[in-house]
């Protein structure tokens, strides 16, 4: 009895009941009840009942039985050092917004994108272009940008599985560097990095057919630099995110 489930006993109990079949020896012998009517059905034949599916049918509706509903997976979240909408960067390295982006090769092949974007001086650190970029890759170009910049106070980011990697969270302890998840589904509280993705669609992948791997990184490349040196923004005084960072790297040199 003890592996026999309150489902299939109370089944059980009604069917002796109203009398459909005698005998009260079959429940000792009953292992766990299925999930379904159907295997409820499947189960009691195997166990020598003659039943069938209309008579439990009803009798699942006047016990109020149904079928239990399917629960969505719980997906791993990353933890914030900091909440992510109150956060506002108020120097260079303060934050660094990194996400990904996709897009294909004229042979239909992905490409995926991996930019990296300081909310402060708006300038594109990183745009990596790969077939495939996991968490391994992706620390690897944070250690490489960190050893030339120094490395960021705090990353914001979504909670997609390669900022979520146990890979990234080293790093992002070793470095000394906070994390700002946003919440699943929230990409307004990634603004910077999603506004510089739109710039990245409107003029190049929506525009740009790209033959390779390898013209998209030289195509990729040449559309970075200009937007890093020529191209004014708005929110920096109409001047291009390089020309702003140095601006400010002078400022703070001078001691302003």
């Amino acid at each position: 009895m003890a592996n026999t489930s309150t489902r299939t006993l109370r089944l059980l109990s009604l069917l002796q009941a109203k009398r459909y079949w005698p005998g009260g020896e079959l429940a000792d012998r009953l292992g766990v009840s299925p999930r379904t009517l159907r295997r409820d059905v499947d189960r009691l034949r195997e166990l020598g009942w003659e039943v069938n599916r209309k008579r439990v049918q009803r009798l699942w509706r006047e016990e109020g039985l149904r079928v239990p509903q399917r629960k969505r997976k719980r997906r791993r979240l990353g933890e914030s050092t900091v909440p992510a909408e109150r956060l506002r960067a108020q120097r260079p390295n303060h934050v660094w917004a990194f996400d990904f982006q996709f897009d294909q090769t004229a042979d239909g092949r992905a490409l995926k994108l991996l930019n990296i974007v300081d909310e402060f001086t708006r300038e594109s650190l990183v745009m990596l272009v790969a077939r495939n970029i996991d968490a391994d890759k992706a620390v690897s170009v944070l250690e490489a940008l960190a050893a030339e910049r120094g490395a960021p106070e705090l990353l914001r980011c979504d909670n997609g599985p390669e900022m979520t990697a146990h890979a990234l969270r080293d790093w992002c302890v070793l470095a000394k560097t906070g994390t700002a998840f946003i919440e699943p589904g929230s990409p307004w509280q990634n603004p910077f990095v999603e506004s510089f993705h739109s710039r990245v669609r409107d003029e190049l992948l929506d525009v740009e057919e790209f033959s390779c791997l390898a013209e998209a990184r030289v195509v990729i490349g040449d559309w970075q630099q200009d937007y890093i040196r020529r191209r004014p923004h708005s929110s920096l005084g109409m001047l291009a995110p390089a020309v702003f960072a140095a601006s400010v790297a002078l400022a703070a040199a001078a001691g302003v």
